[in-house]
């Protein structure tokens, strides 16, 4: 992005756009089939028109809703057919969004005359065997069941802990993306003018064995690091991350809000530790737009799905830029 004293200028620019699940789903978080092709068909508009203003832009998404459907299925035929791996899950579900959101961007596409094409890739990130987050199994998935559900789901080796007064919730490892394997294929379409779908659900977490063969895993991959990582090894100019408020607010829900606007890095990095953003919501986008920008040198945004030119306007959202360039935050 090239920036000038007004803050940034909107130039022809490779983004990295990470819809959150709020694109997804219904406003209640209702996930059938109608909600979801309404909600992506609501989300492509904004998107269409960054295609209009001639970026070049690859999309990446949550699955959160999605998988949680396909996991409800397991359960209630446990006694009939074994679950289907969180692998499995996360293919199933990056084809299937990817599909949704193919066919509402090319209608889009279409209404403003634009002629330019879509893809959408089923795609894998490598995970590390060693990475504490293969250890741990901290990532809750999945409704609350009852006792006698659980044990027939343990007995297929899934792992559950037990909540007070709620029940017991799935658990599963949640490790670091290293590498968007599909990477390459992604490059060439985005080269030949496709919008691209791509690493959904922070992608199909798979390893790597000593002969080279490469195989999924049961965890889940948070999606914002991946949508960092995608950006940094795509040389992007910038990373969004698109979700329902405007900006990152610090301080949340007390007198002493404060809607943060231009601000460098490591000054975000300090606002964190301060206010310890949650670990099931902002706190991963925080820390992916800090990734992008310390290791690519890009700008990274977070804001509203429906405010994306807004932002790149620089009128609204969250800017994160290298330490040199930063200023500081505003009142909410």
């Amino acid at each position: 992005m090239i920036e000038g004293d007004g803050g940034p200028s909107v130039e022809a620019m490779r983004i990295v756009i990470a819809l959150g699940g709020n694109a997804m789903t219904a406003a209640d978080g209702q996930a059938r089939p109608q909600d979801q092709r309404a909600a992506i068909t609501e989300a492509a508009e904004p998107i269409a028109d960054l295609v209009a203003a001639g970026h070049q832009l690859l999309l990446t998404h949550g699955n959160g809703p999605q998988v949680g459907n396909l996991l409800v299925k397991n359960e209630l035929a446990a006694d009939v057919v074994a679950p289907v791996p969180l692998d499995w899950c996360g293919a199933q579900t990056q084809a299937t969004i990817g599909m949704l959101l193919l066919n509402a961007l090319d209608r889009a596409l279409s209404v403003r005359g634009l002629g330019a094409r879509t893809a959408a890739l089923v795609s894998r990130t490598l995970v590390d065997p060693d990475d504490e987050g293969m250890r741990t199994y901290s990532k809750p998935i999945g409704r609350y069941l009852p006792p006698a559900e659980v044990e027939k789901l343990k007995a297929h080796g899934q792992r559950f802990v037990e909540v007070p007064r709620r029940g017991w919730r799935r658990v599963v490892a949640s490790p670091r993306p290293r590498q968007v394997l599909d990477l390459p294929a992604a490059e060439v379409l985005l080269e030949a003018g496709y919008v691209v779908v791509c690493s959904g659900g922070g992608g199909i977490p798979t390893m790597r064995a000593g002969d080279g063969s490469l195989h999924g895993v049961e965890a889940v991959i948070d999606k914002d690091l991946t949508a960092a990582l995608l950006a940094e090894q795509l040389g992007a100019d910038v990373l969004v991350i698109a979700t329902d408020v405007e900006a990152v607010v610090a301080g949340w829900g007390t007198r002493a809000a404060t809607s943060i606007g231009r601000v460098s890095s490591t000054r975000l990095r300090e606002i964190a530790e301060e206010h310890a953003f949650a670990a099931g919501s902002m706190g991963p986008k925080v820390e992916a737009v800090i990734r992008f920008v310390e290791r690519a040198g890009g700008s990274g945004i977070i804001t509203s799905l429906h405010r994306l030119a807004d932002a790149l306007d620089g009128t609204v959202g969250t800017h994160v830029v290298p330490d040199e360039t930063g200023t500081g935050a505003r009142s909410a």
